[in-house]
């Protein structure tokens, strides 16, 4: 019985010792070359609005847009008319036309406001059609707006405006009524696209994908693997549903350290690492005051003017900054605290990671967007 029970001690110490390894599906790591999804995109006229829509004088196009509907109904609008429509607005219509898709089949719309139009809440999109990058339609888009911003405002000029208003959706808002034409029926050999450059992801994938079907797959590059397809289209259908949930093992991941510089975010993965080192930051701020000085005669009867005198103090303010030691990090947290003992800002962070970078205290790759 204690045997067993040394037994059963050791195997719970082998699994929390070793390390559990995360596995992900094929179709999250890669793509099929060929199938996406293509924009669509139109000009089309908002109508119905509760007096928010453009302000036609200063959006002439608007008015062109009306007359050119109108006149397609029958209505002739004598020249020279000066229409103040403030219930229509122009708008530009996006969708994404779905692989495979087929006539009949409905998708989302989004409609932006072209002109000054204060909102397109209760609007409808008259019929619009969607063209492609070669200038055919594919769609055609009609329907209802529905809007998730909302604003009120008073007579005095105040307003509150909640999410944006300009903008809407469409949901199933535009009708397929042209096909794209695919050939991944009639190729023999089809290329998978890895999200992410990898040697050793590709070669897995490979690896596992000739496992279910022997000398089928073979990695081309870190980003590319060919994959030779069944001759029956139910054979290839079959086959590429079963590649999409095989399951691989995550490879290790490189050490990176991604700073946006527009907003200040610094995120840094589980990988990145520091070494012992000693570092000193201050903060340089320039102060630039202007003063109005008003300059008035000594006597009424002096004749002199008053004048206003435009006085600028420019002041440099440097905060001395002391050498703090930076230990060594081997894990994230580490890394963490080793970098919030310097009590930097985001901004002099970003700075800091860069010097550490060139000092070679920092095993990582620094990126930013």
């Amino acid at each position: 019985m204690l045997k067993k029970w040394r037994i059963f001690i050791c195997f719970i110490l082998i699994i929390l010792v070793v390390p559990i390894s995360h596995a992900e599906r094929i179709r999250d790591l890669v793509t099929i070359q060929g199938v996406r999804e293509n924009a669509l995109v139109g000009y089309g006229i908002v109508v119905g609005l509760d007096g928010t829509g453009d302000q036609t004088s200063q959006t002439p196009f608007t008015i062109q847009s009306i007359t050119n509907m109108l006149s397609q109904l029958g209505i002739t609008v004598p020249s020279g008319s000066n229409m103040q429509l403030k219930n229509v607005a122009a708008v530009m219509v996006t969708a994404k036309l779905p692989s495979f898709a087929r006539v009949g089949q409905q998708v989302d719309v989004v409609v932006s406001s072209l002109g000054n139009a204060k909102s397109l809440r209760g609007g409808t999109l008259i019929m619009t059609p969607l063209k492609g990058t070669d200038n055919q339609v594919y769609a055609i888009a009609q329907g209802n707006l529905f809007v998730g911003g909302m604003g009120a405002s008073a007579n005095g000029g105040s307003s509150v405006t909640i999410n944006q208003m300009a903008g809407a959706t469409i949901p199933s808002g535009a009708t397929i009524e042209r096909e794209l034409a695919t050939s991944l029926d009639k190729q023999n050999v089809i290329h998978l696209h890895l999200n992410q450059f990898d040697f050793t992801q590709a070669l897995k994938i490979s690896e596992a994908i000739n496992k279910l079907q022997k000398n089928s797959a073979t990695a081309l590059d870190g980003m590319t693997i060919a994959l030779k397809m069944p001759k029956e289209s139910n054979d290839r259908v079959q086959f590429l549903s079963r590649i999409q949930n095989l399951n691989i093992a995550s490879t290790p991941m490189s050490a990176k350290v991604v700073i946006n510089t527009r907003t200040g975010v610094v995120v840094m993965n589980q990988k990145v690492k520091l070494d012992n080192c000693a570092v000193a930051h201050g903060n340089l701020s320039i102060i630039v005051n202007n003063k109005l000085t008003v300059s008035q005669p000594n006597t009424p009867l002096a004749g002199g003017e008053t004048v206003v005198i435009p006085e600028s103090q420019v002041s440099i303010e440097q905060q001395g900054g002391a050498l703090h030691n930076v230990p060594s990090g081997a894990d994230l947290n580490h890394v963490i605290n080793s970098l919030n003992s310097l009590g930097a800002n985001p901004t002099e962070l970003m700075s800091i990671l860069e010097a550490l970078k060139t000092a070679g205290c920092l095993h990582a790759t620094l990126e930013t967007i």
